[in-house]
């Protein structure tokens, strides 16, 4: 009587199995892409892998570029491109990696835990120079920049607390 149920019970798994099969083929499409896409696809499932640290589809990796895709303007990525290439020197070999350090650093200043100043580069350029001709003790433009400021906050630290003290003599 066991193996009866066990032979029916095996039937019953086959059969769930094969209906799984069926409604998955069923609600699957065939998509036809290029090698270059293919392996464009396949780099991302390898990413999304190692980020979840478990096996992902290409059905995973689709729904990833859908749910994670920002289309930008033809010309924003042309001006993108331009510069990467151009400015080979900042190391920066693709777009992705571009536009995640711009979004970083541009969620960094609206943050506005800092404050930030633009120097035509020229000027900083020339303040340079004169940093390094007149031997002065600062290494940069930042480090001359920031001795400036921390000088001017000590004696206004200094001068509020002389001002302090001349209110409570009076």
């Amino acid at each position: 009587m066991s193996s009866y149920i066990l032979c029916i019970f095996s039937i019953q798994k086959s059969f769930i199995s094969l209906i799984g099969q069926v409604t998955l083929w069923i609600e699957m499409k065939t998509l036809r892409i290029s090698d270059d896409a293919h392996q464009k696809l396949t780099a991302l499932l390898g990413e999304l892998t190692a980020q979840t640290m478990k096996m992902q589809t290409y059905t995973d990796a689709i729904e990833s570029l859908l749910s994670q895709s920002v289309i930008l303007p033809p010309e924003l990525l042309n001006q993108i491109e331009s510069f990467i290439e151009e400015k080979k020197h900042l190391g920066y070999t693709t777009r992705e990696e571009f536009i995640r350090d711009a979004v970083r650093w541009r969620l960094r200043f609206l943050k506005e835990e800092y404050e930030y100043i633009e120097i035509p580069k020229g000027e900083y350029e020339k303040l340079q120079q004169a940093i390094k001709e007149l031997e002065t003790p600062f290494l940069s433009v930042n480090d001359f920049i920031e001795h400036q400021i921390k000088t001017l906050l000590d004696k206004y630290e200094e001068w509020t607390s002389q001002k302090e003290d001349y209110k409570r003599k009076k």
